[in-house]
């Protein structure tokens, strides 16, 4: 049994061909490679996890002291991007230094999660961050990108909490369920997956086995 995510980056979108000439549109996200560099216990932490870094160049002034120590203590290389991976079963044998790769974690027709940073849109209004349709555009409403009353006088006269106004839109941690995989590369590190990933191209990405996959993505394969 292996690792059941691994880390990975956004590289864009393109499109393959299925083998009955349908058009599949596709991310493609460089997968791993991916090191052990700490493996966390009941005994010890609390939880079972194994905490993957990401292998690529870092210049070692880049990277805290106290990050050095953790990577030195691991006899691993200094790593710029570090997740943890929770673990179901407790039995897995993995321990510091051992290589995580695509191909060992995933295969064609899995169904995956992948969890990202969303593009950040700066100070967006209620129309553009929550869809509101706004009020006429016509007659001289006055109304037409307004948000109307947030709080009533009478009831319940006043502010909500979590009241859908005005403020930062994206730059926030999402989550993109049950997406299928349509192709593995071990050769260049490389993992295909149906459909749209949260973040920029470039962006870091945690690729794991989907939470609750469900029957309708099995059938859709």
């Amino acid at each position: 049994m292996s690792v059941p995510g691994i880390l990975g980056k956004k590289l864009g979108m393109t499109q393959v061909f299925a083998e009955d000439g349908s058009v599949i549109p596709v991310t493609v996200l460089k997968a791993g490679p991916c090191v052990v560099v700490q493996r966390k216990t009941k005994e010890t932490d609390g939880y079972e996890a194994v905490q993957l870094g990401l292998v690529e160049f870092i210049r070692p002034q880049r990277v805290s002291k106290p990050r050095s120590g953790h990577f030195k203590k691991s006899n691993v290389p200094p790593l710029r991007y570090l997740r943890e991976v929770p673990l179901d079963d407790p039995k897995l044998e993995a321990k510091a230094g051992d290589k995580v790769l695509v191909e060992e974690v995933f295969r064609p027709d899995d169904q995956v999660d992948v969890i990202g940073i969303s593009k950040g849109r700066g100070y967006a209004g209620f129309v553009k961050r929550h869809h509101f349709r706004g009020g006429p555009a016509t007659h001289g409403s006055m109304f037409h990108r307004a948000p109307g009353s947030i709080g009533g006088s009478s009831y319940p006269s006043r502010v909500w909490p979590g009241q859908r106004m005005a403020g930062q839109m994206g730059n926030e941690r999402v989550t993109a369920r049950n997406l299928r995989v349509v192709q593995v590369d071990a050769e260049e590190h490389l993992l295909l997956v149906r459909g749209a990933v949260p973040g920029a191209t470039g962006g870091y990405v945690l690729i794991r086995r989907a939470k609750r996959a469900s029957r309708r993505g099995a059938a859709r394969k």
